[in-house]
């Protein structure tokens, strides 16, 4: 074979030699796709066993802190009105929350108890109230979300009065529990916060003792039809309540809701301590799928607890939250009913798993707080005062020269509450 030829047949093997080399790169590259591709779908986290790329991915849960809180009686008595009433003829309440909206306003949930109603002129104090609709804007403007129907004075205006109420208060931006416009509405109302979690409240009031079954607001029997829109309850009927206040929980978490809370108006006026009847109800009520219970109606504060049940739940209970603002005091009721000035920011801390949908912690405290009054019959002020480490240089402390009032009233609110500072 001469040179050329030679040089001819390498030239060939060369080129099918690169022709296969070619071949092999394209299905190593292939192939080494598809493993990056397999690896690429599985997971990044370790199962249970710790076994690397096996397990079920979990994303982190997702953890929220809240703070609920509830006041007691608000009431709207003839000298308070005289006092919020303006130069034109309207009313502002506005100054009685100006200290304490900040702990409202800071709350996830804020409630209140309205023991009053909204049922129009003319504006009547005890015993059948009925205010201004200045105080449910005030109310709003405090920083309260649910305004808490269900009381002793919630028909204090009859239907219509009842069904104003509801109108007003939801027209100012509160929601509203214990009443309803319609029997077909549900008994609780249910609010989500600004951090996705949906809070409900259910809320009850007491009936006045009565023969053949019918209902008794306040001493005055009601009908049938109205009977159905509030929410009531017989102390001679404790388990009919259980299965009602069971059946709304039940609702309301089918409806979303991811915290429970029940508000029951209840106990004896003018009482420092929940009687057998208040400490029943809240034991078994804590056994059923709710978080907390709030109470009013003694215009005193009473005692607060922690309740643990068998299942090492723990639901925190305030037995009476006494009155947030009313004309009862002292100067009015006499030396002997000077508890009526006092009341408390009931306030429940809990920590809730979002992904697992429960609670993880739970704790619980109390701002206690002081009515202030001060002035002439002929236009007094009315201010509420948090007992806080502000107290000293409060304004309308200093204005009134009560400061030592409200220091005694820190240290009886301490007392009745069972704390020192907070639970």
């Amino acid at each position: 074979m001469d040179y050329q030829a030679s040089a001819d047949a390498n030239r060939s093997k060369r080129k099918r030699t690169g022709s296969k080399n070619k071949k092999i790169f394209v299905l190593v590259a292939a192939i080494l796709i598809v493993i990056v591709g397999a690896l690429a779908a599985l997971p990044l986290f370790s199962n249970e066993d710790g076994i690397p790329g096996q397990g079920v991915v979990k994303e982190q849960d997702e953890i929220v802190d809240l703070q609920i809180v509830c006041v007691g009686d608000i009431m709207a008595h003839m000298a308070q009105l005289h006092a919020q009433q303006q130069s034109d003829g309207t009313y502002d309440f506005s100054n009685n929350f100006q200290y304490v909206k900040g702990y409202i306003q800071a709350a996830d949930v804020a409630m209140c108890n309205v023991e009053t109603t909204f049922g129009g002129a003319p504006y009547i104090g005890y015993p059948n109230f009925s205010s201004p609709d200045e105080l449910a804007t005030a109310l709003a403007g405090a920083g309260f979300d649910i305004g808490i129907t269900a009381n002793n004075h919630m028909l204090d205006r009859g239907r219509t009065g009842l069904l104003r109420t509801i109108d007003v208060l939801q027209k100012s931006g509160l929601q509203v529990t214990g009443s309803r416009k319609d029997a077909g509405e549900p008994r609780y109302t249910i609010y989500e916060t600004d951090k996705g979690v949906k809070v409900a409240a259910i809320a009850y009031t007491y009936q006045t003792p009565s023969t053949g079954g019918v209902v008794a607001i306040n001493g005055s029997v009601i009908g049938n039809e109205t009977a159905s829109l509030i929410n009531s309850f017989s102390y001679e009927n404790i388990d009919g309540l259980m299965t009602q206040i069971a059946d709304a929980a039940a609702k309301a978490r089918s409806d979303g809701a991811d915290i429970i809370t029940v508000y029951y108006h209840w106990g004896e006026e003018y009482q420092s301590n929940a009687n057998r009847w208040q400490r029943e109800i809240a034991e078994k009520t804590a056994d059923l799928d709710v978080d907390m219970i709030f109470a009013s109606h003694p215009h005193n504060l009473q005692e607060s607890e922690m309740i643990t049940t068998a299942d090492g739940k723990q639901v925190p209970v305030f037995y009476s939250m006494g009155n947030f603002i009313s004309n009862q005091r002292a100067e009015s009721l006499g030396p002997d009913k000077a508890k009526t000035e006092i009341g408390c920011i009931a306030r429940v801390f809990l920590t809730y798993n979002k992904t697992e949908k429960k609670i993880t912690a739970v704790s619980m405290d109390a701002i206690p707080t002081w009515v202030d009054r001060y002035g002439s019959s002929s236009k007094f002020t009315y201010t509420i005062v948090p007992l806080d480490q502000d107290m000293e240089s409060n304004a309308t402390l200093a204005v009134s020269g009560h400061l030592a009032r409200a220091k005694a009233a820190l240290e009886e609110a301490n007392g009745l509450l069972g704390i020192n500072g907070s639970l």
